[in-house]
Formats: C-alpha cells, sequence, structure tokens
C-alpha cells in the first residue's frame, strides 16, 4: 500500500494537520482576491491647467451613465467651474482612457482639465 502526502499529514494529528501544514493539502492553487476598484477618479493639481486649488472627482458609478454629466470642480478654490463629460467621454474614462475638457468660464478664465481613472 502506498500512501500519498495529503494521507501522511492526516494521520500525523487526525484531519487537522492537512489545514495547518502547508504542502499538506490537496493541492489547488491560491490567489488572493483582487483589491476593489477605487470608488472614485477625476483629477487634481497638474491636470488640472493653471490650477489654483480646482479638484475633479467622478464617482465610478458614473461611468456607466447614459446621459452627459457636469460635475464642479471648486475644490478649495475662491470660485466655481463646471466641466461636463458626455456619454462617450465617459465610456472612454471606463475603458481606461484619459480624455480633456474645457471648464466653464468663470472670473474671466477657465480651464483645461485632463481626466483619468
Amino acid at each position: 500500500m502506498s500512501l500519498n502526502r495529503k494521507d501522511f499529514c492526516q494521520g500525523l494529528v487526525g484531519g487537522t494537520a492537512a489545514l495547518l501544514l502547508p504542502g499538506c493539502g490537496g493541492g489547488g492553487d491560491y490567489a488572493p482576491a483582487p483589491a476593489p476598484a477605487p470608488a472614485a477618479c477625476g483629477s487634481s493639481g497638474a491636470s488640472i491647467g493653471g490650477n489654483h486649488g480646482h479638484v475633479l472627482t467622478v464617482a465610478r458609478a458614473d461611468l456607466d451613465s447614459m446621459a452627459d454629466r457636469s460635475y464642479s470642480i471648486q475644490g478649495s478654490a475662491d470660485h466655481d467651474h463646471t466641466v461636463t463629460l458626455t456619454v462617450a467621454q465617459l465610456a472612454q474614462l471606463k475603458a481606461g482612457t484619459a480624455v480633456m475638457v474645457t471648464s466653464t468660464t468663470t472670473n474671466s478664465h477657465s480651464h483645461g482639465v485632463g481626466v483619468s481613472c
């Protein structure tokens, strides 16, 4: 009679040894669960041209939107701008492609905004 590794390990301390000793299991690969995707994406800092405190946050759920979405980018600035992402741009973001949009004009200026997820 031949004894395989699993039977040998189980015989050492009863059935619990197979759970406690690495290498004594029945095989199979262990792969940790992938980390969940961040809940939001967007831009800040240098990805907003001429930035002085503006921030854009796009909820990941918005990437499946069937309508254009508008966002405030005020952040810590003393004034606000709005950017609009079209359905096509949201789909590009979901696919991992960065998009470039221009904010509304406030206080005689606007901002180019690079958005990525």
